[in-house]
């Protein structure tokens, strides 16, 4: 048997906030170097934006790696797919003259009808412990993955399999809605039966074992980077829950979300933005209001890639970035929108969180003193204006040609959290970052 290669390159990009640091850029920055960019959890609720040459790409379910010719995107089995918003992600890039380049698992859950409906009916009844939904489906399908009636993309390709495992999974959320919460179920099962075994059609040359694939690629020494969706506060076990998503957001759902055992050496880029956003109910302790809020809101555009929601916005959190280091080994840490915050006098950075008189340095399990945690904050001297022309000097020229504030700012961040900020972004633009 041959051996394995030793010389994998193996690259993971998380999020260290709530989602929406600025993953895409980043993971499009390394993609053009990968064999694979591989997504490995989540669903079409996350969105990851792409700007090359001002051209913008917002994509749902691919990998931000599909927009370069050569590395194999690849949706893996931990995703939650909703077939038909796939397809159209596929047809949009298409007409645009990007070919995916795309394997997809056929062991990954799919997105059914009935539940977008549940989805309706869980956000009601959760009331100010829901999470603040997309309404995608999403809670409701990994919830029938844990029940063993999920539906999977290899059964849209086998009729008979398809129609019984639809039978018992969609008169069990028909009960459901109709009984638990006295809602309307109007969808008719004809209808989702022949329109999923279309999509199936559809996408069948996309459909394959892609944990085969990549365990083979892994053994030949080929390169990876592996994408995730949403960031460490919405982390299933380890975010602030019951305000997270439903998959595990963080580094070391890897292996379980490809079907690979990925135990080399590897590297864990975690995103954060140099201040903070987030879309949904929680406690938020850091977060700004008025027009303080509106000015970076509207700064930054901070609206949801998914929704277009407006994000509440908030100052840098070190409690939040001291959690995404620990929980997921991070090795580094990349710095976005670093440029929104010029022009601004002084910036607080949140060092810890004062909750009933104790001061808290590490991020609590317990929503109760959440709800009370009052942040402590530290104030550095903010950096001026930087034109376009002054960026693509910086970028140019490194990250000693920077202001020193902004330096200030990146040494501040890594010696409170001990993690090297590596990577430093001035502009939405593939371009315009710094790796240090």
């Amino acid at each position: 048997m041959t051996e394995k290669s030793h010389s994998t390159s193996l690259t993971v990009v998380v999020g260290s906030q709530w989602g929406d640091e600025g993953k895409g850029k980043i993971t499009d920055y390394f993609a053009g170097d990968c064999d694979y960019v591989v997504r490995f959890q989540g669903g079409n609720n996350a969105g990851h934006t792409v700007i090359v040459e001002s051209e913008v790409y917002k994509l749902h379910h691919i990998p931000s790696g599909v927009l370069y010719p050569h590395p194999v995107s690849v949706i893996g089995n931990g995703v939650v797919i909703n077939p038909k918003g796939l397809i159209e992600e596929i047809e949009s890039l298409k007409e645009r003259g990007v070919e995916p380049n795309l394997k997809v698992s056929d062991r990954a859950h799919v997105i059914m009808p009935y539940h977008i409906v549940m989805d309706e009916c869980l956000t009601g009844h959760q009331g100010d412990l829901a999470a603040g939904s997309t309404k995608r489906g999403i809670a409701p399908v990994y919830a029938d993955k844990a029940y063993r009636h999920g539906i999977r993309m290899g059964d849209l390709l086998e009729p008979a399999i398809f129609e019984e495992k639809l039978q018992r999974a969609y008169h069990f959320n028909k009960q459901v809605v109709t009984k638990a919460f006295e809602a309307t179920f109007d969808l008719a099962l004809e209808d989702i039966y022949t329109d999923y075994l279309s999509y199936g059609e559809t996408l069948k040359n996309y459909i394959c074992d892609t944990q085969v694939d990549l365990y083979t690629a892994y053994r030949e020494g080929k390169s990876f980077l592996l994408e995730g969706a949403q960031g460490v506060s919405l982390d299933l076990d380890h975010g602030l829950y019951p305000h997270t998503t439903s998959s595990n957001t963080v580094a070391g759902q890897i292996n379980v979300g490809t079907g690979i055992g990925f135990n080399g050496q590897r590297r864990i880029i975690g995103v954060a933005k140099a201040y903070v956003s987030r879309v949904g109910i929680s406690p938020f302790p850091t977060e700004l209001d008025g027009d303080e809020a509106e000015l970076l809101r509207e700064k930054g555009q901070e609206y949801g890639t998914t929704t277009g929601r407006p994000r509440r916005v908030g100052c840098l959190d070190l409690v939040q970035l001291r959690q995404a280091v620990r929980v997921n080994g991070l090795t580094e840490i990349a710095l976005t929108k670093i440029d929104i915050l010029c022009a601004m006098n002084e910036h607080k950075i949140c060092t810890a969180y004062n909750i009933s008189g104790e001061t808290v340095s590490e991020m609590p399990g317990s929503l109760g003193k959440m709800r009370k945690a009052v942040p402590e904050y530290s104030t550095l001297k903010g950096w001026p204006e930087i034109s376009e022309k002054q960026i693509e000097i910086y970028c140019k020229n490194g990250y000693e040609d920077l202001p020193d504030s902004i330096k200030d700012y990146v040494n501040f961040i890594e010696e409170a959290v001990d993690c090297p900020v590596t990577i430093i972004s001035l502009g939405p633009q593939r371009h315009q970052t710094i790796v240090r």
